[in-house]
């Protein structure tokens, strides 16, 4: 799978998250502090990789920023992005299952090592809920986006 990953500073989980990401065989498209010559800010990265999923270049997005809540706002802020900030597996699961989340934040801060492993764990293994209450929220997401930009 292509996820695109950005992070505004490399510190804490960042750099295990790319090696990770590689161990399980992943490509990445790498934004912010992670790649050469791109504004590192939290806004500008995390919205590089979110615009790399909203337009197909990769299938999910990683966003990392200290606290992992700019991060999500900034991704959150391009339309087609359900992004999720995730502290924990249980979280991971349920974002991908109920909010059909493309898109994961993390916190370089409060992330520990054996939580990004639970948490990667968690998100991979997630799939889309196939409830069809679940999936009118989601639709309904996309007619918000589409009602905003009228």
């Amino acid at each position: 799978m292509r996820i695109s990953v950005a992070a505004d500073e490399r510190v804490g989980v960042a750099q295990e998250l790319i090696e990770e990401l590689a161990r399980r065989g992943h490509e990445t498209l790498r934004h912010g502090a992670l790649a050469d010559g791109e504004r590192d800010d939290w806004a500008w990265a995390s919205a590089a990789a979110a615009r790399d999923v909203a337009q197909g270049r990769a299938e999910q997005g990683i966003v990392c920023c200290w606290t992992g809540t700019g991060a999500s706002i900034a991704a959150n802020k391009v339309a087609g992005i359900r992004a999720a900030l995730c502290g924990d597996a249980a979280t991971a699961a349920g974002a991908r299952q109920w909010n059909d989340a493309n898109v994961l934040a993390l916190s370089l801060r409060s992330t520990s090592r054996a939580e990004l492993q639970e948490i990667l764990d968690a998100w991979f293994a997630g799939e889309p809920s196939t409830e069809a209450d679940d999936q009118a929220n989601i639709a309904h997401l996309s007619a918000i986006e589409r009602a905003d930009e009228s």
